[in-house]
């Protein structure tokens, strides 16, 4: 995704940290950041943030982070936030790898991965967000019986994920091969989604646990 550099989109963000948590001042204590105790659902790398403020929207029972590490593309988040009048949902401008700072052990009910940077060389697999590290990290925080909803246009990623994510010890519960020829109503489209499928890309998804 390329994103157009906005100046001012930093101290914009540093101007909500009710809501925008820019250095870790949440960091482990995150269910206490938000109004109620409810479960928590995160999205790591929101983009502008469709997906995670309609779920927030139509899931008030729930709370989420939007968690995004471009800062002049969370501004479209918190923007979002502030047209839905939506109070369930908290921002945090880092990268994923910064997870278990955040996060206590088994604080997670679910993870979701839209579109996620594919690295398609070889030498850069490391950096993908199912790379056994990143894995790792999910596993810690989530709860026993927490989940990860991944969804992508690249079908390199999306068998490098089955391969990895089974390696790991998870299993699927699960599949879309062609998720808008099959037509699940649940579905909510991102902006991403939307510009590649109109082009004729077909979209993958599935849903996995990990074994005890």
């Amino acid at each position: 995704m390329r994103v157009r550099y906005k100046p001012w989109a930093e101290d914009y963000l540093k101007s909500h940290p009710e809501i925008v948590d820019m250095d870790g001042a949440h960091a482990g204590k995150i269910s206490d950041w938000f109004e109620k105790e409810q479960p928590i659902y995160i999205e790591i790398g929101s983009g502008k943030g469709q997906f995670i403020t309609t779920l927030a929207e139509q899931h008030p029972e729930i709370n989420f982070i939007s968690m995004e590490r471009e800062k002049s593309v969370m501004v479209n988040v918190l923007q979002k936030v502030f047209d839905l009048g939506l109070t369930n949902i908290k921002l945090i401008c880092n990268d994923a790898i910064e997870l278990n700072e955040y996060f206590k052990d088994e604080e997670v009910s679910r993870i979701y991965l839209n579109f996620s940077d594919p690295w398609p060389k070889k030498r850069h697999a490391k950096r993908r967000l199912t790379y056994h590290t990143y894995l790792a990290r999910y596993k810690q925080i989530l709860k026993k019986d927490g989940e990860i909803h991944f969804k992508t246009d690249n079908r390199g990623l999306f068998a490098y994920s089955l391969e990895s994510m089974s390696q790991f010890g998870m299993y699927f519960t699960k599949m879309n091969l062609n998720l808008h020829e099959e037509d699940i109503e649940e579905n909510i489209v991102t902006e991403y989604e939307k510009k590649f499928s109109e082009k004729g890309s077909r979209i993958y998804r599935m849903e996995a646990k990990f074994h005890e």
